[in-house]
């Protein structure tokens, strides 16, 4: 696995968050919101120039803080097992997990929407999560993180249905039996959440709406709010579906 940086991480007095999917997007916004505010954040992407580029634009966010990134893939349970592998090592363990890394299918009715296709949304949104937490709650119990938060992405599309985007609908409906089946599942001072990050201008939404898409609010406004929401969950949240 290559990182973004050869070197020892050291974290600052803030949090210490890990984002998946922090290339662009949403997680991307997100990562330099929480690196603003003064946080620590872990990162990876399967990028490794939008990695690069996110570690440039952080290192001259906050020069206190070393961020740490990491080539990897969600779907890959071998490459997440590396990043916990090297996270551990440098004495890490997040205390909030993002999982944000996701994708959609081009829209089409179900019936003609290829096997590939369906299967890369699968992998990604719900195997790649399922990943994520199978590699990093064992860590964030052993190493008793007082408040582990998770966040497993949704969507408005995971609590209704819509047409031609069916597989996404499919994937997002399984985060939130996921999150909330391994909400029963994590000892007290964790809380594991589904979060509908609303809908915002991004490339998942252009490939959904073309160019209406513009309409809606940019990453970074809804990084703002965000931000603030995740920073608040609390154990009482677990179990939760909430929306930003």
């Amino acid at each position: 696995m290559e990182l973004g940086k050869e070197r020892k991480m050291t974290t600052g007095t803030g949090r210490t968050v890990l984002i998946t999917g922090v290339g662009k997007g949403i997680g991307r916004a997100l990562a330099v919101e929480l690196a603003t505010r003064g946080h620590t954040v872990i990162g990876c992407s399967r990028s490794q120039q939008n990695l690069d580029s996110l570690q440039t634009q952080l290192s001259s966010t906050n020069r206190n803080l070393n961020h740490f990134f990491f080539n990897a893939d969600v779907k890959s349970s071998e490459s997440v097992q590396q990043m916990a592998r090297l996270v551990m090592d440098n004495k890490a363990v997040p205390d909030i997990i993002v999982n944000n890394a996701g994708t959609i299918n081009k829209n089409n009715k179900l019936w003609e929407v290829p096997e590939e296709e369906f299967e890369e949304v699968m992998d990604t949104n719900v195997k790649g999560t399922a990943n994520v937490l199978r590699h990093f709650i064992p860590l964030m119990i052993e190493w008793k993180k007082a408040e582990g938060i998770i966040v497993n992405m949704s969507s408005g599309w995971g609590r209704s249905g819509a047409a031609l985007v069916a597989p996404y609908c499919a994937s997002k409906w399984a985060i939130e039996g996921l999150s909330k089946s391994v909400a029963k599942e994590v000892g007290q001072g964790m809380a594991v959440v589904a979060l509908n990050p609303g809908v915002i201008h991004t490339d998942m939404l252009s490939s959904c709406f073309g160019t209406s898409a513009s309409l809606y609010q940019s990453p970074h406004s809804w990084a703002l709010k965000a931000a603030t929401l995740i920073l608040n969950l609390t154990p009482a949240d677990n179990g939760a579906s909430l929306t930003v």
